[in-house]
């Protein structure tokens, strides 16, 4: 199993915020700030873990919420002897951004340039989250702005800071209800050049699809008008999850509206009988039957037993496919039963479908055993 991340954001966090801050506020309290901190830290998970230290940060601080985020803000570029090279290395800020997010609601202009500098050091898409619910019109005129800024970080957070389904962060329901303010903030952000910020495009239209599947087929469409190779990308990873839904407007947008005319045959599921930790290896072949080639979208579907003993689907991509008549493609898909944080496997029936064009037909099954 994976190791917990709150594993990387351990005692050496508060230590080095504490040093970064001394050296451009040497009346702070070092130690009694870590000691504050880590009362308690061990039993905590990662974000909770940042919270306690920004809450902390405020009891160590000045009173003066201007004061002690300059102070803050400060102490960014200070030595503080954490690897770079962690993979969590950029969260030693996460705790600068919960400070403006809890303290700085009532000093909009002062958060705004803080979340600013923050987000090209740490994203500030969970920090963005409670000026848009406690001040939504000033809020959305900043991030109209910031979609035209020279950071491609501060760019992105326009888009990751306004999912309205964003991972790890409270959904922003006034989005879900009403996604057009949004949508007017991806227009102008759906031709960035960079990478980095089209694919936070994409995955906010993501999020809106599972709300308004036909705003999402509305704005795809439109998209793809004139559209250059990244926004036609932007497209279609928008709309993967709708796809593996088997949405058929998803599918018509993407030229897989149609019924394929093909056969499924040699499908071979091993072993039947599996257990916890192994593998399963499921192999077919897709023919296209049709008297004309044909483009057919092939994905996997695994009804996972859960721990109450019920099923939940869950569909893995696996091929676009370009058949001539009558020509056959071999399919496979090795699919591990180790337990993870993500995913706890459990004894019982797994069925298998295949998804063509979004339609399900049944492949088999395997029983899985605890080891």
């Amino acid at each position: 199993m994976a190791e917990a991340l709150k594993n990387q954001f351990g005692a050496d966090v508060p230590r080095a915020i504490a040093a970064m801050i001394s050296a451009v506020h040497p009346s702070f309290n070092r130690t009694a700030f870590v000691s504050d901190v880590l009362d308690g830290y061990d039993a905590l998970a990662l974000m909770p873990r940042g919270k306690k230290i920004a809450q902390a940060l405020r009891r160590h601080l000045p009173d003066d919420y201007a004061h002690a985020l300059a102070i803050l803000l400060d102490s960014l570029d200070q030595a503080h002897g954490r690897d770079p090279g962690q993979s969590l290395a950029s969260f030693l800020y996460l705790p600068h951004t919960q400070f403006v997010a809890e303290f700085g609601l009532a000093h909009f202009e002062l958060s705004m340039r803080a979340q600013h500098a923050l987000t090209q050091r740490f994203t500030a898409e969970f920090s963005i989250r409670p000026f848009i619910e406690h001040h939504p019109e000033a809020t959305l005129r900043q991030l109209q702005a910031w979609a035209c800024d020279p950071s491609a970080h501060v760019r992105r957070l326009v888009s990751e800071g306004t999912r309205p389904r964003l991972p790890w962060a409270p959904r922003l329901r006034r989005f879900q209800a009403d996604p057009a303010p949004v949508l007017a903030l991806l227009e102008l952000l759906k031709d960035d050049p960079e990478l980095y910020v089209r694919r936070s495009v994409a995955n906010n239209l993501n999020d809106i699809g599972k709300d308004h599947p036909d705003v999402l087929v509305h704005t795809a469409q439109a998209w793809l008008q004139g559209a250059s190779a990244q926004r036609a990308w932007i497209v279609g990873h928008a709309l993967r999850s709708a796809v593996k839904r088997g949405e058929s407007g998803a599918l018509q947008v993407l030229g897989f509206g149609q019924t394929p005319r093909v056969s499924v045959t040699k499908v071979q599921i091993s072993p039947r009988l599996a257990v916890t930790g192994g593998t399963v290896q499921i192999e077919f072949d897709v023919t296209n039957c049709h008297t004309s080639a044909q483009s057919v979208l092939v994905d996997f579907c695994v009804h996972y037993v859960k721990a109450n003993g019920q099923t939940r689907a869950k569909v893995f991509k696996l091929k676009t496919l370009q058949r001539a008549p009558g020509q056959t493609a071999p399919l496979a898909k090795k699919l591990s039963l180790a337990q993870m944080s993500t995913r706890r496997h459990y004894p019982g029936l797994h069925k298998l479908d295949v998804m063509l064009n979004g339609q399900a037909q049944p492949l088999g099954a395997f029983e899985l055993l605890q080891a």
